[in-house]
Order: C-alpha cells, then sequence, then structure tokens
C-alpha cells in the first residue's frame, strides 16, 4: 500500500476514537498520561519482540537434520503444499513437497521427492542475516495421488514444457498408484519441471533461528527449544519465479525434534514420504470477524530487505482502521528506523473465488503520519523536495509528523489516498490463538491496487491479544452464542470446549507461538 514503500504491507487496523502513540522501547519505558494503555497482552507482546524475543540466530546456520512445515502453507498462485526436507552432513539434501487442491491439506494431488546437493557461501551483502548459498538438483520424482490428478498435471507439463517433455506421458495414460515417474535427471540431462512452475532457488537464501518456547502461559516456568529453517521468497508473479533469486523469506520450516509444541501437523507430516503424503487434521472455518487488536508473532522480514513489526485496530461498527509499522535495519528488530502511521477505511467483501478460504476486501489509505527514529532517516526526510513530503526541514529523531497535507510522503514511496485490493482469512491455532493472515504484498514493490492485482498468498499471521468489543461483540452473541444458548455475560460459556472459547470470544488470555 502507499506505493513501492508499500512491501511492509498493508496498514489495517481502526480507529474507534483511540490514538496508538510511540510504542515504549524497553521493559523501564512508562506510558505518559494521555496516551493509550494497551491490553495487557499486546503491550506484553510487543516488547517480548522488541527483546529480540529471546531469539538467536545459528551463525553459520547448520542445515544438517530434518526439517518440516508446521501446517498447510500457501504459495502465490495460489499453491497449497506441505514441506519435509532432510539435509545430510556430506551436503546432500532430500526434499519432499507435497500438494494439495485446498488450504487444509487434506486432499493431495501429487508429491515432489527432490534430491540434490547445497554448498552455503558467504553472508548475504543484500538480505542482512541471511546466507547465500549454491545447490545443484540430481533427481525429482513426481508421484500422483489420483487420475484426476494425474491428467490435469501431465496437460499442463505437456502445454507449458519445452518440446522434448511434452511427451512426458501420454495424456491418457491410465494413473498408477504409488508410480515414481522422473521429471528431472541430472545424469540424463532431462528437466520438466518449468511446467509445473517447480525451482528450488528458495536453497539460495538460508538463515537459521532458535528461541525458547515457555512450556506454561506463565513466564519462568520452563522452556524448551526451537529451531526454525528460514529459506528464500517465492515470486508472488508466476511468469518470474523460475528466475527470481530471493531477497525475503517463505514462512519457516522448524526442527523435527526441537518445534513448536503442541503440533499437530508435525508428526503427521514428519512421517510422510512420497507414496504417502500428510493429511491433516481438519479445522473449524472461523468467521471474518476483523474487531479488535492484531500485533506481529516475530520480526518479519520483506523482499528488498525490510525488517519491520505490525500492530492493527479493527473496529467494525464503522470499518475504520489504523496501524503501525515499526522499521528496522536488522533481522531481530532491535535497531529502529522509522514508524508510519495510516489509517482509512474498509470494505467487506465475499469470498475468495482464486484462494478458497480467503475473503476478498478493499482497503482505503486516507491519512499517514511518519515518525523518524534514527539520524539517517531524519536526514534523507529533511533533503526531500519541499511539499513531497511534510515540513521539509522539520524532521527531527522520534518526533511524528503528518504527512497527509503533502498526499503521503514521496522519499517512501507513501501515496495518499490510495486503494487496495486485498485478501484475508481468519485461523486457529493449536494453541486456541486467533491469527489473521493478510495478503502478501507483491515481490516487485507494486501494490495490489486494481482487482487483478490482489494477492493470492499471505504474509506472515498476526495474533489477536484483545478480542471485539461493542457492536461486534453484540453480534458475534447474538449470531454465535445464541445458537448454542449461552450468554457472553454468563457460566454457560464454561460449558463449551475449551477451543471454542478463542474463536467466540477472541480471549484475552493468548498462549502465544513464541
Amino acid at each position: 500500500m502507499l506505493g513501492s514503500w508499500w512491501l511492509v504491507g498493508l496498514f489495517v487496523a481502526c480507529t474507534g476514537g483511540r490514538k496508538l502513540w510511540n510504542f515504549p522501547t524497553s521493559h523501564t519505558d512508562e506510558f505518559e498520561p494521555g496516551k493509550l494503555l494497551w491490553e495487557p497482552q499486546c503491550q506484553y507482546q510487543l516488547r517480548h519482540l522488541q527483546d529480540g524475543a529471546r531469539i538467536t540466530a545459528v551463525v553459520p546456520p547448520r542445515l544438517d537434520g530434518h526439517w518440516i512445515s508446521t501446517g498447510c502453507e500457501v504459495r502465490p498462485g495460489p499453491e497449497f503444499l506441505t514441506r519435509s526436507y532432510m539435509f545430510y552432513a556430506n551436503r546432500l539434501f532430500k526434499a519432499y513437497q507435497f500438494y494439495y487442491r485446498d488450504p487444509a491439506c487434506q486432499d493431495p494431488t501429487y508429491s515432489l521427492v527432490i534430491k540434490g546437493k547445497v554448498r552455503l557461501r558467504q553472508a548475504s551483502w543484500i538480505t542482512r542475516g541471511g546466507t547465500e548459498a549454491d545447490y545443484h538438483l540430481h533427481k525429482v520424482g513426481i508421484v500422483f495421488h489420483s487420475e484426476k490428478a494425474m491428467q490435469e498435471t501431465v496437460a499442463r507439463i505437456n502445454q507449458t514444457s519445452e518440446e522434448h517433455c511434452r511427451g512426458f506421458l501420454p495424456v491418457r495414460r491410465t494413473w498408477a498408484p504409488g508410480a515414481l515417474y522422473e521429471l528431472l535427471s541430472a545424469k540424463a540431462e532431462q528437466d520438466c519441471t518449468s511446467g509445473l512452475g517447480f525451482a528450488m532457488h528458495e536453497l539460495s537464501l538460508v538463515r537459521v533461528e532458535k528461541y525458547l518456547q515457555p512450556t506454561l502461559l506463565q513466564q519462568n516456568q520452563g522452556s524448551r527449544e526451537v529451531e526454525e529453517l528460514y529459506l528464500g521468497d517465492i515470486h508472488t508473479d508466476w511468469s518470474e519465479r523460475l528466475h527470481y533469486r530471493p531477497t525475503g523469506y517463505q514462512r519457516p520450516l522448524q526442527n523435527a525434534v526441537r518445534h513448536i509444541h503442541p503440533c499437530p501437523a508435525c508428526r503427521i507430516i514428519y512421517r510422510a514420504d512420497e507414496h504417502h503424503p500428510p493429511i491433516l487434521p481438519a479445522k473449524s472455518d472461523l468467521p471474518m470477524l476483523l474487531s479488535g487488536h492484531w500485533v506481529s508473532a516475530r520480526c518479519e522480514v520483506r523482499p528488498a530487505v525490510l525488517f519491520l513489526t505490525r500492530y492493527f485496530i479493527f473496529h467494525g461498527n464503522n470499518r475504520s482502521w489504523e496501524g503501525y509499522y515499526h522499521h528496522y535495519s536488522d533481522p531481530l528488530c532491535k535497531q529502529p528506523t522509522f514508524t508510519v502511521y495510516a489509517s482509512g477505511h474498509y470494505t467487506q467483501g465475499g469470498p475468495s473465488l482464486a484462494v478458497q478460504g480467503g475473503t476478498e476486501l478493499v482497503f482505503k489509505v486516507t491519512d499517514a503520519r511518519v515518525t523518524p527514529m534514527d539520524q539517517v532517516t531524519v536526514a534523507m526526510l529533511n533533503s526531500s523536495d519541499f511539499g513531497s513530503c511534510g515540513e521539509a526541514g522539520s524532521w527531527q529523531v522520534g518526533q511524528e509528523l503528518d504527512v497527509t497535507h503533502t498526499n503521503g510522503c514521496a522519499a517512501l514511496g507513501i501515496r495518499l489516498p490510495h486503494t487496495e485490493y486485498e485478501l484475508f482469512r481468519i485461523e486457529q491455532d493449536a494453541k486456541d490463538g486467533i491469527l489473521l493472515l493478510i495478503g502478501e504484498r507483491p515481490t516487485d514493490g507494486s501494490s495490489p491496487s486494481t482487482p487483478s492485482k490482489r494477492p493470492t498468498s499471505y504474509q506472515s499471521p498476526l495474533l489477536q491479544c484483545e478480542g471485539p468489543s461493542g457492536a461486534t461483540a453484540r453480534h458475534i452473541k447474538a449470531n454465535y452464542l445464541g445458537r448454542l444458548g449461552g450468554d457472553i455475560n454468563s457460566g454457560a460459556l464454561k460449558m463449551l470446549p475449551q477451543g471454542l472459547l478463542p474463536s467466540i470470544l477472541a480471549a484475552q488470555l493468548l498462549r502465544w507461538a513464541v
């Protein structure tokens, strides 16, 4: 949103008549009179992020081990998949990619088994904190899980691949359960993977992190180590993905031994292979109730090297929003550079026809303010052209200035007013927390300013740290609790299953994934 700068994602939150000023920067900071007193969980999560969330980068990264998805992933296209990658001490690797028709990863179409070799190189000079790597593919095989999937996939390969691959398999060939067909062979110098939009360029950018996950909601009650593998991002434009060299990351894989708990999908994915794709447990669809506060679960990385955290508030009564994006110069989000505040309105559409499980919305950004947090940013803003970014020459570290009257800030790529066509989804995690997924930003730095550019995949999920109130809470009570004979203020809710309470009440006390 707001031009090329809007790689950081959609500014989404709503006003509700309250202003959000100056996030605290340490545990000793206090809120000044008249400033917003956040819900304790929101304040705790933001401080948790600003303290680095006890995250340690493993440098140089150690790839040895078995790394798995912790749930169903959505790639641009859309593609629904799970991953299971094994790296060995001799630099060889074996990777499984399991593809599905649905966003719950319950209806598998085909599996890829990928074998090759990867060699770590030097620290990335583009993406701070990442390590560049070279890889070489030895073999790629495919197993189809239904005759329909076989016919559809073979037709794609025959139509979009080079001439020598168009006879990969006869279109009318009968499906053979469990049969492995070779798509790529380095020895035979044959590669028929391009028709699937397949590439392993994700291996060219690597980062490994570890952190301690509390074993109980209360602090200081023990912890376990979690280890995550970040691999390069997938280009949002299908035509570019075969050539793109990553500058950001996908959602991380986790070490099969040191992963988050609970994780219902982990054991299933760990045990899967190309002949036995993982079928993940069913999840209930949650209604698109945006009202409430949402915050980043971790320091986020965007293509073109942007490190940030996000904090949004929605109020469904007037469908207005406001939000903060805190930008940093480091991958642990400890060195702030600038903060952008924006607000506006949104209109809620219907279910997405392109991305099953998603909801289409349209957002308008009408107001924005910027707070520079270091001298480099101050110098850049003060040297901007007169009338292009707030009051020229007036920028100071820590001082917020309005850029609405200059139609945004050209130096940061912010344009006002601005409209974006968005994709949203609300999910529940394994710990009964509520997650908000917002459409992934275009890799090329543009914005989804037309319906045809609406996202087909998602950014990192946000955690709900305060639930709905006011008109939205009454809507939940009338439309969801009424069918259960419950009352939002009565003891009847104690009879509901524990896993259902957060999705109905958006519980204040969530157990965070990090």
